[in-house]
């Protein structure tokens, strides 16, 4: 038993492993993104740039939630990271829906080790969700909402280049 180790009960040191590797299974998935955007026969480099920045913010994700598992005296257990099941992402809506179906995934699976914490009255974990990445997630998924609303009303081809021109 770790000489740090107070009120943190086995199923939460088992959510947090799994939310790791849940974060770098999207991490994975935005590289995907990334590097689809990237290519010659694509070459829309701003919204590459978009998903490659979403791609180190959920690495942080993880390592954040690496370190809160060592703070309380947990064990982190690294697992396979799934593979993205595309690689051929298609237009910007598409993939720009891809990325909102992935956010609220990991919003949900954040929800769901909240409750887990609230269930064994760890105020601690609830507080650290809560002030790490819950409200992200929300703009997060705000943020993409708005992107497929306006990708729908530019239309694909001529209309996704402008996107990508004005996207910041």
């Amino acid at each position: 038993m770790s000489a740090c180790r107070q009120n943190y009960h086995q199923d939460c040191e088992d959510g947090v492993n799994a939310q790791i590797n849940l974060e770098l299974y999207a991490m994975y998935v935005y590289q995907s993104l990334a590097t689809y955007f990237e290519r010659h026969d694509v070459a829309l480099p701003n919204i590459a740039a978009t998903f490659r920045k979403a791609s180190k913010e959920e690495l942080g994700h993880a390592e954040l939630l690496m370190r809160f598992q060592n703070d309380r005296g947990g064990k982190v257990v690294l697992s396979d990271i799934k593979a993205p099941a595309n690689t051929e992402w298609g237009s910007a809506l598409k993939a720009m829906e891809a990325a909102s179906d992935l956010e609220k995934t990991v919003n949900q699976a954040l929800l769901d080790l909240h409750k887990i914490s609230d269930k064994h009255n760890d105020s601690q974990m609830s507080d650290f969700i809560e002030n790490n990445f819950l409200t992200e997630q929300v703009e997060a998924i705000k943020e993409l909402g708005d992107h497929i609303t306006n990708l729908k009303r530019v239309g694909p081809g001529h209309g996704e280049y402008h996107f990508d021109k004005e996207l910041k």
